[in-house]
């Protein structure tokens, strides 16, 4: 049902209840000058979940980081939705948020991407006022924020603040299951399913195919899946099941797929999908927005530009440097796209040599330096550990995420050789890109190069790692209407569609297709669509124009995939 409140489609795909209530619409909200302080009169209405930055939210006021910005939500919930317990929901909030119910300070949240939550049950009114307080430093401190920069311009985009994902209520009875950990074992015919409950008393079961099976609670559990289908970008299988534990119910799905490198029959390391060599041929995803910056304005922009990069024949996005509404993961297993997906960068205000110089001099620093990749500050550098942790646990689950790339082009790098076998132990069943671009620490199964500023020639890895090109191209064209940004940036310019089409069939055809059979084992064209001053998306930035023509895309990328 089509309703006036913006993103209220079940959030969570891949744990679904059937307790669910939005919280997006209209909030007040207040700006302060550093003064934390409740006000007792806010300025106005916000539209939630759009930042009051953008002109979705009604509101387009700048938030600084000497401001305090303010939320209220006043709400009364349904009778009969709270069975026992009751869970509040934020997708994200940037960039540090102190939540308040009925006047009791609910928790603390430091982290700009990240969801977090809190059983709410014992604050509960007949009429509720829910209180946010949130300070956004941006890019003026150690905090991650992405690509987001007061000063923004080319490469790096307006800044936001407050709530940018959907804020959503959920209510469990006295015992229920509070995640669900998912792991296929594809050459072993089973996925392994852990049902993490609250309590430990009772049994639990795992409807699947017909069948009931009785399952210990906070274990393991190996679930044969005889005769399976695999899961790929040409034939997308989801496998459903039902969780129960006492009266609670919740309903997922799983994939039957398996990411590794491995040498082909010629020894050269290759990316294997399924244990068959699979060329990833990609593009990058940042994930902003013309009208809602890092929000997506509906699901349904989502699935289009997911569809449009498969039907020019990409089977991989890069969701960079931003963690993406759980819905566009749950649509990429549905609709058959891999994931390749970023940490987000944090770290203190960046050195221009060190993130910029090297895509021209691909030159190269010790990580263990904190003062040359700005990460000094000792809590900064513990916080990007706590927040892998915490987007390794969030998206585990979908099977369309094949890779984590850890850092990027030295933006708050540090410490790679910490953080591989850190991230490793808690997920050894993906791809990890160590040092995406410059700044390689010969660490990992890859050689992660970017190359935007000269002509791309294969090179051998030294450690006969796997070679992969995980940025290139960001070839420009400005179409008039459709331009938002106040600069015209890209890495090479056209000023006609027929002229871009042309210089990127020329890319792939004599630097691209040819470096396949030397070892090349993925390439990712940057990017899905223009962003502000960058317009060398494949989009405009309103996702209402393709730049290039798909059928011209696609003959590429099947020759890139058979090369």
């Amino acid at each position: 049902m089509k309703t006036n409140v913006p993103l209220s489609e079940y959030p969570r795909m891949i744990m679904v209840r059937d307790s669910y209530l939005s919280l997006n619409g209209l909030w007040e909200y207040a700006i302060r000058a550093n003064d934390e302080t409740v006000p007792t009169k806010f300025d106005g209405d916000i539209m939630v979940p759009f930042s009051p930055e953008t002109p979705l939210s009604g509101v387009k006021r700048h938030v600084s980081p000497t401001d305090v910005l303010f939320y209220r939500k006043r709400f009364r919930l349904p009778k009969g939705f709270q069975k026992q317990f009751v869970l509040l929901h934020f997708g994200a909030v940037d960039q540090i948020t102190t939540v308040y119910l009925n006047g009791h300070k609910l928790g603390v949240n430091e982290s700009g991407f990240h969801p977090f939550s809190f059983e709410i049950s014992q604050a509960l009114q007949e009429d509720n006022e829910l209180v946010l307080v949130v300070r956004d430093y941006s890019d003026t401190k150690y905090f991650s924020r992405g690509k987001q920069k007061i000063k923004r311009g080319q490469i790096w985009y307006t800044p936001q603040s407050g709530i940018f994902m959907p804020v959503w209520l959920e209510s469990m009875p006295q015992d229920y299951i509070e995640s669900l950990k998912i792991t296929p074992r594809y050459d072993e015919s089973l996925v392994e399913i852990t049902l993490n409950t609250n309590t430990t008393e009772k049994e639990a079961l795992i409807i699947f195919d017909g069948q009931e099976y009785k399952v210990k609670p906070n274990n393991v559990y190996k679930l044969k899946v005889k005769d399976f289908i695999s899961w790929s970008p040409d034939n997308p299988h989801l496998y459903p099941f039902v969780a129960k534990y006492g009266d609670d119910e919740v309903s997922s799905y799983f994939a039957m797929r398996k990411i590794s490198v491995a040498p082909d029959e010629n020894g050269i390391k290759r990316i294997h999908l399924n244990n068959k060599v699979l060329f990833n041929t990609g593009l990058l995803d940042q994930g902003y927005y013309h009208e809602g910056y890092l929000t997506p304005p509906d699901d349904a922009t989502l699935v289009n530009e997911i569809k449009v990069a498969k039907e020019m024949g990409f089977n991989v996005l890069r969701k960079h440097i931003k963690i993406e509404w759980e819905r566009f993961y749950y649509h990429c297993d549905r609709l058959g796209i891999l994931v390749w997906q970023d940490f987000v960068n944090g770290g203190e205000p960046y050195n221009f040599v060190t993130v910029h110089v090297p895509a021209v001099l691909n030159i190269h620093f010790k990580d263990t330096n904190y003062k040359r990749f700005a990460r000094q500050n000792a809590r900064g550098r513990e916080l990007f550990y706590d927040e892998a942790k915490r987007t390794i646990k969030h998206l585990y689950n979908y099977p369309s995420i094949v890779l984590w790339t850890i850092f990027n082009e030295g933006w708050g790098q540090f410490d790679s050789h910490k953080l591989l076998p850190f991230v490793l132990e808690l997920d050894n069943t993906r791809l990890i890109d160590v040092n995406s671009g410059w700044h390689d620490m010969g660490l990992g199964e890859f050689r992660s190069h970017h190359v935007y500023f000269r002509k791309y020639h294969f090179k051998k890895d030294k450690q006969n790692r796997c070679v992969i090109l995980s940025e290139f191209g960001g070839y420009a064209h400005l179409i008039p209407n459709h331009y938002f940004g106040v600069a015209d940036f890209g890495y090479k310019k056209f000023d006609t569609k027929e002229a871009l089409e042309k210089a990127v069939v020329k890319l792939y055809e004599n630097e691209i297709i040819p470096a396949v059979k030397k070892g090349l084992a993925a390439a990712i064209y940057t990017q899905l669509s223009d962003v502000e001053d960058e317009l060398n998306g494949v989009l405009t930035y309103d996702r209402k124009v393709v730049k290039i023509d798909p059928k011209v895309m696609r003959a590429l990328n099947e020759k890139l995939i058979k090369a």
